[in-house]
């Protein structure tokens, strides 16, 4: 019990405080010493989380305040807007949350600190798509584009340049992926929908929507591009200057037709299109979806025959970030991969990389749902414990199969293209053969 709690409680406290103050200056300023302990408020753990909304959550925050009592401070901006902050306001932010095609803008300005893998717990069962660029049985993957694995490492603590070979120097520390189609509204539509080329039908003008990140709308426009046999591409993720053009030449006429609603930059606003109506048929991300029918609304993740564009995402620090505040983001980083936020992120429809330490916190029939593609034997619950399905549902994101038993994924990333990624058969030219069960597939694919 420390001095202050034996004092006589009637003994007004902001007396003896200043009195306590003054002795500890007079003792600072002496050299002499007492018998009083030296009383000295613990300072709070804060760290400011920069970010897009799609990882953040104040459950999350809640929870780890609860486990570590480091207080997350989120600064919610959108995808360019991060990108921007980072390079011009290096200083406004601790951790980063971002995705891996934007390293290639990011290292080189020298304002993010590399994290040394060996202070990260669980990097060893991190999958191996992002560390490696293989499969857990060792099979390589596609390697085009800026596959996570190409800009994970470092030369050293310090450098400005990727290592071709694994280091301890890490960019990013892999958090979650996942793949991105078209969200539809179903009880507004009213018949299956199964193509990009859906976007831009004149049955939805006006209630189409695109999102307006350029790295990632470009992507989508050209699916659509392609989808309806208007061009096929040799590397949708490294467009020719007439290519370029033809993709904008499509979608300005489309918008000027008024096929769209509007365009959206960020999770809310895509919620909101959604929820209210005014689109049914849009990019959309999995954790928007979720939040649409945890309102009571019905949506699509919707599964379609060209495929999905994936995406991954990690963190790193600020290059002002030093000291007590540095081990306190290894703190962060460290408690965020210890299975909570990642169970917490898989039932928003995304999948954590380490995969291991989330299904220690996901029910049996959460983790067969989510992510085995089987039957709800219970209610399926959202991340903020409403209720998604009832038992007896199937899950309406899985893998798709063709005939062919083959599949992979478009992914984007600073205008490239990868291809892997979960519930997915086919998107480009390239095919990758089935593994295995659905579950270890489902754990072999990479992202954004």
């Amino acid at each position: 019990m420390s001095t202050f709690s034996k004092m006589n409680k009637s003994v007004n406290r902001r007396v003896v405080l200043k009195g306590a103050a003054g002795a500890v200056g007079i003792v600072a300023g002496s050299g002499a010493i007492t018998g009083f302990p030296y009383v000295r408020s613990a300072e709070p753990k804060v760290l400011r989380y920069l970010g897009t909304a799609v990882n953040e959550g104040d459950e999350i925050s809640k929870k780890c305040m609860e486990d570590t009592g480091i207080k997350i401070e989120y600064i919610t901006a959108t995808t360019d807007d991060v990108t921007k902050r980072v390079i011009t306001q290096p200083n406004s932010f601790d951790v980063l949350d971002t995705e891996y095609f934007s390293l290639k803008k990011l290292v080189p300005s020298g304002n993010i600190f590399a994290l040394d893998a060996k202070k990260i717990k669980e990097f060893d069962n991190i999958t191996p798509v992002f560390t490696k660029g293989q499969l857990p049985n060792g099979k390589k993957i596609g390697a085009q584009g800026t596959a996570p694995w190409k800009v994970l490492y470092l030369e050293g603590a310090n450098s400005r340049m990727f290592s071709k070979t694994p280091t301890e120097f890490v960019t990013l520390i892999p958090t979650v992926y996942n793949a991105d189609t078209l969200g539809i509204r179903p009880d507004l539509i009213k018949r299956p929908i199964t193509s990009w080329t859906e976007l831009l039908n004149s049955e939805f003008k006006g209630n189409a929507s695109i999102l307006n990140i350029p790295s990632i709308g470009i992507m989508d426009a050209a699916m659509v591009v392609e989808a309806s046999g208007q061009h096929q591409y040799e590397d949708k993720g490294n467009m020719t200057k007439a290519e370029i053009d033809l993709t904008m030449k499509i979608m300005t006429e489309a918008k000027k037709a008024g096929q769209f609603r509007a365009f959206w930059k960020d999770f809310n606003e895509s919620v909101n299109l959604m929820a209210s109506g005014e689109t049914v048929i849009q990019s959309m991300w999995s954790p928007a979806v979720t939040k649409v029918r945890s309102m009571g609304i019905a949506c699509t993740f919707q599964p379609l025959k060209e495929g999905y564009r994936s995406w991954a995402s990690g963190f790193c620090v600020s290059k002002a970030v030093a000291g007590q505040k540095l081990d306190w983001a290894y703190e962060f980083v460290n408690w965020y991969l210890s299975g909570w936020a990642g169970a917490y992120l898989n039932r928003q429809g995304y999948y954590s990389a380490v995969l291991s330490t989330a299904r220690a916190n996901m029910t049996a029939d959460e983790w067969a749902y989510w992510m085995e593609g089987k039957p709800a034997v219970g209610d399926i619950k959202a991340p903020d414990g409403t209720i998604l399905e009832k038992a007896g549902a199937r899950p309406r994101r899985r893998l798709l199969r063709r005939s062919h038993g083959r599949r992979c994924l478009l992914e984007r990333g600073h205008g490239r293209e990868r291809l892997h990624g979960p519930q997915v058969e086919r998107v480009h030219r390239r095919l990758m053969p089935s593994q295995d069960s659905p579950h270890q597939r489902m754990r072999q694919v990479l992202v954004r």
